[in-house]
């Protein structure tokens, strides 16, 4: 058997681009195992090309169109899944210390907040707003990748930032000053009038916990309800409830850290122009929190 050349163009550029490759993988999936996997097979598939003795004139081009394409199928099965999933399926989140700078890019389409919006896009459209957004890719370059006109991805850009309403969530993402005063207002006590006074009347409030954890399974719509819900679940004075532990960041922004029976939980927080809570995305799953948990650190 002949050993395997681990020095190689191909794995050198796999190597040196590996981590940007994740950060392309798990914009668009939003799961960290599945888009390890997909980084994984960009590899394999980079040493199967190079023995072909085909020409690749760029690799980290090739690696990228490659990664991409994986992505795009992972995208459409994961979409299958969602349909079974029992309650609201929300992205695994990721300390942003575990996550290095070609992964973080410019943190944009990062946070667990638009990393579930983005379900509303076609693969092909999450795709090509990722490059374009996170990554700089030129446009003549996600035409290639996708197979499309460049006039086409233009299109494609622009609607999927204009349906994500991006250029707001960039601007009001991770407004800590917000997040301390909803974790003070969660441990008064005094649920209901502290809450309302930073919640907005349409706020949403979601819940995933796989069908492993209680969760609600469909969303709260208003405040009304989701303070409800909050002041039912949430006790500081109740060791058995859920508590507020404090702040740690995720996906490039902090967040809330609860904890219910030693378990870890994320509240991803959105916000908008007025400085007012209008989603709350709570991730209870177990599964999606375990590489979380292991070296979290709270603030």
């Amino acid at each position: 058997m002949n050993s395997v050349d681990t020095d190689t163009p191909a794995t050198r550029a796999w190597g040196d681009h590996r981590s940007r490759l994740f950060g392309i993988a798990y914009r668009m999936l939003g799961d960290v195992g599945l888009a390890e996997d997909v980084v994984s097979e960009v590899g394999i598939a980079a040493v199967v090309q190079e023995r072909k003795s085909a020409t690749v004139q760029s690799w980290p081009g090739w690696l990228t169109t490659v990664c991409v394409r994986r992505s795009i199928d992972e995208a459409r099965h994961l979409e299958s899944v969602k349909e079974e999933y029992p309650g609201a399926w929300l992205p695994e989140p990721v300390a942003t210390e575990a996550l290095p700078d070609e992964a973080l890019a410019n943190k944009e389409l990062l946070s667990v907040t638009l990393l579930h919006l983005a379900d509303q896009l076609t693969p092909e459209a999450r795709a090509a707003v990722v490059l374009a957004r996170a990554f700089d890719v030129p446009t003549g370059e996600i035409s290639s990748i996708l197979g499309k006109s460049a006039a086409a991805v233009r299109q494609m850009i622009s609607r999927a930032e204009r349906r994500l309403d991006l250029d707001r969530h960039t601007a009001h993402s991770g407004n800590r000053q917000v997040i301390d005063r909803l974790v003070d207002a969660i441990r008064s006590g005094d649920q209901s009038g502290a809450l309302r006074l930073l919640l907005a009347d349409d706020a949403i409030f979601w819940s995933d916990g796989g069908g492993l954890v209680p969760s609600t399974r469909n969303p709260l719509f208003g405040n009304d309800r989701i303070i409800r819900f909050l002041t039912a679940v949430i006790d500081p004075d109740d060791p058995t409830s859920q508590q507020v532990t404090g702040v740690v960041d995720v996906n490039g922004e902090p967040a809330i850290a609860v904890t219910k029976d030693a378990g870890l939980r994320v509240l991803a927080v959105e916000i908008d122009e007025a400085g007012l809570v209008a989603g709350l995305r709570q991730v209870n799953n177990p599964h999606k929190l375990e590489r979380l948990r292991a070296g979290v650190g709270l603030r």
